[in-house]
């Protein structure tokens, strides 16, 4: 492995670094984008229980808050539940705008490293074909191993920077899809607490108003 390495000359070096960068997000994103981690299924009932309870107290605020991004989303518009729904949903969209930004965190790397990998081979091809015909003009052709070197850095090159590429690319994808289906499964919970809780206050001022 290592003798296929130096092979490739030295272009290996940076295709090797983005391999390790790219493999290093991809785990860190399906750690942190896990939908259990992001959307806590029994969350949103559990504001609700505190809310009809009214124990929305300082302390269940920062645990909401501290717990998940959907937990951040729901505590901004909780924080403003006695406003109006426009505050509400205000405070939800600008909260949510920088939870977003942490689910997409990394995945712009992820691009870039899809998009650079097959350039460093191809690269490397290049290089190695330009050896290639050094040696045809030092060595002419009669000398099938003067022109090993370069034919071999360009094909390892160019095949070390698709490998990379390719499962890069894909979970570059992978991950976009998820975070999109997770920012609006987050705006469907936030924006059903806002109607619930409005339409429990109304409840509420009606039922006060009545003798």
């Amino acid at each position: 492995m290592f003798e296929l390495v130096a092979a490739g000359g030295w272009l290996m070096a940076p295709i090797i670094a983005c391999s390790i960068i790219a493999f290093a997000i991809i785990a860190e994103r399906l750690w942190t984008l896990r939908i259990k981690r992001v959307i806590p299924g029994p969350l949103v009932a559990q504001v609700w229980d505190w809310a009809k309870e009214k124990k929305l107290d300082v302390e269940r605020m920062q645990t909401l808050r501290a717990g998940s991004p959907l937990g951040r989303i729901l505590a901004a518009g909780l924080s403003n539940r006695n406003a109006s729904r426009e505050i509400m949903k205000e405070a939800i969209e600008d909260t949510g705008r920088h939870v977003v930004h942490e689910l997409e965190r990394y995945i712009n790397t992820l691009g870039t490293i899809a998009a650079i990998s097959p350039l460093l081979g191809l690269l490397g091809t290049v290089i190695g074909m330009i050896k290639v015909f050094s040696a045809i003009t030092t060595q002419g052709v009669g000398n099938p191993s003067a022109l090993a070197g370069g034919i071999s850095e360009a094909l390892i090159t160019t095949a070390a920077g698709m490998v990379v590429a390719i499962p890069t690319l894909m979970f570059y994808r992978y991950f976009r899809g998820k975070v999109n289906m997770l920012v609006i499964r987050m705006e469907q919970q936030a924006l059903r607490m806002v109607e619930v809780l409005h339409g429990q206050r109304s409840r509420e001022s009606i039922e006060g108003q009545q003798p």
